[in-house]
């Protein structure tokens, strides 16, 4: 496998890490800071917001710089904006440096995408997709459980984490990416959020968005929903995250094998009453390891199977604008992460620490019926194998698997 590549994907591995792992280190930022675990969860929800409000809007300034300039000055800002996440005196200067962070991997993300698509041959175009985008799901299983332990007793040794991630990512490709083809024309701001003035687009981008509002609004405060099986021990938390991510690989392997076997409607309506369903009994799973192992084994194979169908769903509505759709996506799906932190925090406040999982059911429940109001059944069009294989966007909404699940045929639109 070329280094390169690899070197693209510990970028995006080091994005992925950044952008869940303070979801395991809220505990220690909120005592060493003096603000409660919920203030400190909109940390997550600020470095959400920012990459969904700024991907589109610089990825339209940027859209004429060189590849390797733009990926190396996203590293500079990514890497600097970790450092100062690691230094920070207070609360507000840890927001500001989060909103940095996400200015970074809104640029970097895509690009590395991109990039990938020009280091191999035509015919390895998805794979190549596959590997970069495999840093996100790596970080997922592996990244965010390390940088929980890690951090265990200084917050501020996973950001130093981070900043190494991104600083040897950055090094590396520095020495050995060269030569790369100038940027194709790129769509402005305005024909990036056209799309959205089509129904089927609209209901598909608003699926993503509540779905994975649901999602986050557990997951962002994890810590506190099994804190009872736990009892704030950093090495059974990160048991419980390692279990989370690959049991989220496993999702979405099994995710387009569901899609490409029954459809994109029923993966999205059973994976979301599924995670309705175990948010619903978190209150009671979360009071025991075997509960609290079982839930993060369940919800991540459900929620990643539906991350797969969602991506699938907008890429069979307009199969020859895939790559601009499917970026839509990312952003409903970081807008959705964003407003998921906001929720989570109002439901502990409301709830209270064990029961505000019942709010995330009731909006995955939500989810399941604009799925079913927006879905029809009826097959899509065939699409030839590998017709989306270049996906210049190089957006998939965080699926490592996407680039392929998108070129196939036999979509539940």
């Amino acid at each position: 496998m070329p280094v390169r590549l690899l070197l693209l994907a510990l970028g995006t591995f080091a994005m992925g890490t950044d952008s869940m792992v303070v979801a395991g280190i809220l505990g220690p930022v909120s005592a060493d800071l003096g603000v409660s675990v919920p203030a400190a969860g909109q940390l997550v929800t600020v470095f959400a917001l920012g990459y969904a409000l700024l991907a589109p809007v610089l990825a339209a300034l940027t859209a004429r710089w060189p590849r390797r300039r733009l990926l190396l000055s996203a590293l500079v800002v990514f890497s600097a904006a970790n450092a100062l996440s690691a230094l920070a005196p207070n609360y507000g200067l840890l927001l500001a440096s989060r909103v940095l962070a996400a200015a970074g991997a809104a640029l970097y993300t895509p690009t590395a995408n991109a990039v990938a698509t020009t280091l191999v041959a035509p015919e390895r175009r998805g794979r190549a997709l596959a590997t970069v985008l495999g840093g996100m799901t790596v970080a997922t299983a592996l990244g965010v459980p390390l940088g929980t332990w890690v951090g265990r007793s200084d917050w501020r040794m996973t950001m130093w984490l981070v900043t190494a991630l991104g600083v040897a990512a950055l090094v590396g490709l520095a020495l050995l990416l060269r030569d790369l083809p100038q940027p194709v024309a790129a769509p402005g701001l305005r024909a990036r959020l056209a799309p959205l003035g089509q129904g089927r687009v609209l209901g598909a981008a608003a699926t993503t968005l509540v779905f994975f509002l649901a999602f986050q609004c557990v997951y962002i405060y994890l810590a506190t929903a099994v804190s009872g099986a736990t009892g704030g021990d950093a090495d059974r938390l990160s048991l419980v995250l390692l279990t989370t991510g690959v049991m989220s690989v496993a999702g979405s392997w099994l995710g387009g094998r569901l899609v490409d076997r029954v459809g994109v409607r029923r993966v999205l309506l059973a994976g979301s009453t599924v995670a309705a369903c175990a948010f619903a009994a978190l209150p009671w799973l979360g009071r025991s390891m075997p509960g609290a192992l079982a839930y993060a084994a369940v919800v991540p194979l459900a929620g990643w199977a539906v991350s797969v169908a969602l991506p699938h769903r907008l890429a069979s509505i307009d199969p020859g604008n895939a790559p601009l759709l499917i970026s839509l996506n990312s952003s409903a799906l970081y807008l959705g992460t964003a407003a998921g932190g906001v929720a989570g925090s109002a439901a502990i406040a409301v709830l209270g620490g064990r029961w505000f999982p019942v709010a995330a059911a009731v909006l995955a429940l939500v989810a399941t019926a604009v799925a079913a109001a927006t879905t029809r059944e009826g097959r899509a069009g065939a699409v030839q194998p590998g017709e989306h294989g270049e996906n210049p966007e190089g957006n998939t909404g965080g699926n490592p698997h996407a680039p392929d699940r998108e070129s196939r045929s036999g979509a539940w639109r």
